[in-house]
């Protein structure tokens, strides 16, 4: 458990238990090879409890400048945002954002979500803020048949956008693919080049307003819930 909760490798865990710095519902521990439930049983290091999760997701809010990739010898990745003691544990992004673009962004081990998530079969919708450089008069045309290309150079059919608002510059809007560029491509598909992209939603979770650029926090299950269309 301790292991898999990256306290240490397997070598380190079984040196802390002689060093006698392990307990188990308050009770020292010298062996590794102890059973536990970790459900339910106190697993404590150095008297600091350490809580066995099956599975990690957070929400972070993606500033500008860092790539949606957990590696990449090209320039800063989100990963290099999310703090140390996190950091151990092997995420992927459920639905990476632009270089340039910001808001919500999930990160977890659970690889199921991942899938519930940017499954195109699942219709999970994701909501965008778009300022624009010029005003948008021809929204409408957003909701109009299109083809676009993917990041393969391989053409596919929209799903129709769900358009919530337009005013002037800015365009809420929400769609359910998130292919490569897809929402620019969209624009630049009706005249329009964009100026900014900002997820803040993926089907009912929203962007926490509390959280700064750069910033990540832990989901619960109720949080995830909101992520998956039942």
């Amino acid at each position: 458990m301790l292991s898999n909760m990256q306290v240490g490798t397997r070598k380190d865990i079984k040196t802390l238990a002689k060093q006698k710095r392990i307990t188990v519902n308050d009770k020292l521990v010298q062996s590794a090879a102890t059973h536990i439930d970790p459900k339910h049983d106190v697993v404590k290091v150095d008297g600091n409890q350490v809580e066995y999760l099956e599975n990690i997701t957070l929400m972070m809010h993606k500033p500008r400048g860092f790539l949606s990739s957990t590696k990449d010898p090209s320039g800063p990745t989100v990963m290099d945002l999310v703090p140390d003691d996190l950091a151990l544990f092997d995420f992927s992004i459920a639905g990476r954002l632009d270089k340039d673009a910001t808001g919500l962004l999930i990160l977890t081990t659970d690889g199921k979500l991942v899938h519930d998530v940017i499954s195109p079969n699942k219709d999970v919708y994701k909501t965008y803020d778009v300022i624009t450089e010029k005003p948008v008069d021809n929204a409408d045309a957003l909701l109009k048949p299109m083809q676009l290309y993917d990041a393969h150079d391989r053409l596919y059919d929209v799903k129709t956008p769900q358009l919530i608002e337009v005013e002037g510059h800015f365009v809420r809007l929400a769609i359910c693919e998130g292919k490569f560029h897809q929402v620019k491509r969209m624009f630049e598909a009706i005249g329009h080049k964009v100026k900014t992209l900002k997820r803040i939603k993926i089907h009912n979770l929203e962007l926490d307003p509390k959280l700064a650029e750069g910033e990540v926090k832990v989901l619960n299950d109720d949080d995830i819930a909101l992520l998956v269309k039942k």
